[in-house]
């Protein structure tokens, strides 16, 4: 059973702070069963959903393989995913200001943009942990504290980079004390045991992969191993679940993005799962079906819009072909043709990497691209031209919007959080920092 151990608060001296938050309280901590040998009945219902789930993440999965640039599109889904993540911890950037900080940084410039800086972290924590994940192949807390230590590289928590927190922390409420928290982790001296058994988990078979990431990541922000992060580091946690089973080996499902949109089901959702009482109990077996739907739910519209996205890429690199004409296949041109998708701001220096050609024949091709309207030249920085293929960036702006709009389209259904018009700019729509607020603990 769950336990909630009743803790005192002894605040440390610190001067200017108002006399509330000077002042002890007592206090409850959840810790949650342990998942290793807990019996989990799903009811029909939300077996289907996940049913649907699994077979709309194969799906996609099937499909990327299959187009031109795979490899380009998966960069691009992944990055629509971190960021996505990065925005339920409140850290908001639009498509084109990421894409120009993260080429600057391929080209040895000092990162100046702290929000970006964190974003990018984010990708990066997340393609070398899926990088790394083969299918089978065991989920392990030196994986996880990896992750983790990449996110905050550079940061002002970078000497708690890739660490169990060894204090406690909470969510919602002051900064200063857990009197008024929202929700209150295990005690630090928990941790340990909690996560080596929620590693155990995540590399056994017995549950539907789209279940078990889901029960994973609810119990990862429970138990809240780290100081922070703990968002970021168990919203990857899902994908590397989805990994192992083999779910999804060419593309990543942006499911942050739904739940970013979904934003009080999600919150209500993994709350659901911290039940009080037996874990075989109707309220217990009740929760977990909540979040366990909830959260196959937001998969299955991921992959929707992932391939309503894959689709707009194929049919703006055929509009691209047909207005530049014909192209030897092996031509500078033709293979930065293929590689914008996932780079679509580049310079001639990284377009040749890209493209595995000359500077010289890159030099050569974008005058080219730049008639047909495919590209557009811009700055990056003050001194370094650079390139932008417009229409990929518009299409990537419109698959954040729909996935911000809870019917998916925005039309009809306006953003639930803040979202990029195609313009650039932002729709920041009434009470969307609660999410960030909620999910950024001690």
């Amino acid at each position: 059973m769950p336990e909630l151990i009743k803790l005192t608060w002894t605040p440390e001296a610190v001067e200017g702070l108002p006399r509330r938050d000077r002042q002890g309280c007592k206090y409850e901590a959840y810790v949650p069963d342990l998942l290793v040998g807990r019996t989990i009945k799903l009811d029909g219902a939300t077996a289907a959903d996940i049913a649907d789930a699994e077979r709309a993440v194969s799906r996609l999965d099937d499909g990327a393989q299959g187009l031109a640039d795979s490899e380009g599109v998966a960069r691009l889904l992944l990055r629509a995913e971190a960021v996505a993540s990065s925005k339920i911890e409140g850290l908001q950037i639009g498509g084109r200001r990421l894409l120009k900080a993260q080429l600057a940084e391929a080209l040895g410039h000092q990162a100046t943009d702290v929000t970006a800086r964190e974003i990018l972290n984010n990708i990066e924590a997340m393609a070398a942990a899926l990088k790394d994940q083969e299918p089978g192949q065991p989920i392990t807390l030196e994986r996880l504290l990896d992750t983790h230590a990449r996110l905050l590289q550079g940061t002002e928590l970078e000497h708690q980079a890739g660490q169990l927190r060894e204090e406690q922390n909470w969510i919602g409420g002051r900064s200063y004390n857990p009197c008024s928290a929202e929700f209150v982790p295990p005690p630090e001296g928990r941790v340990p045991d909690l996560i080596a058994d929620l590693c155990e988990f995540c590399n056994q078979d017995g549950l539907p992969a789209v279940a078990q990431a889901a029960l994973a990541h609810a119990q990862f922000e429970t138990i809240h191993p780290f100081i922070d992060g703990n968002g970021r580091t168990g919203r990857t946690l899902i994908h590397l679940i989805l990994r192992r089973r083999g779910l999804t080996v060419n593309a990543t499902p942006p499911i942050s993005l739904v739940l970013a949109t979904w934003s009080r089901d999600y919150v209500s959702g993994l709350t659901a799962t911290r039940h009080h009482g037996a874990a075989g109990s109707a309220s217990a077996q009740e929760g977990i079906d909540r979040w366990i739907a909830l959260f196959a739910a937001a998969t299955s519209r991921a992959v929707d819009d992932a391939q309503t996205y894959e689709q707009t890429v194929a049919d703006i690199q055929s509009g691209w072909r047909k207005r530049i004409g014909r192209l030897r296949r092996d031509s500078a041109a033709a293979l930065l043709l293929d590689a914008l998708p996932g780079a679509p701001i580049v310079t001639v220096q990284s377009a040749a990497v890209l493209t595995g050609r000359s500077e010289q024949a890159v030099n050569a091709a974008i005058p080219r691209l730049l008639e047909a309207k495919i590209l557009r030249q811009t700055t990056l920085g003050r001194r370094n031209r650079a390139f932008e293929a417009s229409e990929m960036i518009d299409a990537f702006t419109d698959l954040e919007r729909r996935l911000a709009s809870p019917e998916g389209d925005t039309r009809h259904s306006p953003p639930a959080r803040p979202a990029p018009n195609v313009g650039g700019l932002q729709d920041v729509p009434t009470g969307a920092a609660h999410l960030a607020s909620i999910f950024r603990a001690r």
